[in-house]
């Protein structure tokens, strides 16, 4: 399952002849280029920014450990991520 929402960025050359030769296992959801309330993944970086908003990094390098430490404690605790799921109306169940 693809959920694509069409940023400028994901827009690439090769990601429609892509989707079209893979329709055998390959479901596509369009959403609007910024959609919070439909996109799980923004439920996900809400999270992430949440922890980061006073971090004071000296370098990329430190940011990147942060993003990275963050999305590892957001992994373990399924409510978090099912939360994040649940809030756009999507399903895990069939």
């Amino acid at each position: 399952m693809l959920v694509w929402d069409n940023v400028r960025l994901h827009l690439t050359a090769w990601m429609k002849p892509f989707i079209a030769a893979n329709p055998e296992w390959l479901t596509v959801f369009q959403l609007p280029a910024y959609a919070p309330d439909l996109n799980p993944t923004e439920g996900i970086w809400a999270l992430v920014k949440c922890d980061l908003g006073n971090l004071a990094a000296a370098d990329l390098g430190e940011i990147t450990r942060a993003v990275k430490r963050r999305l590892k404690k957001i992994q373990y605790p399924p409510d978090l991520v099912d939360g994040c799921i649940a809030t756009t109306g999507l399903s895990l169940d069939g």
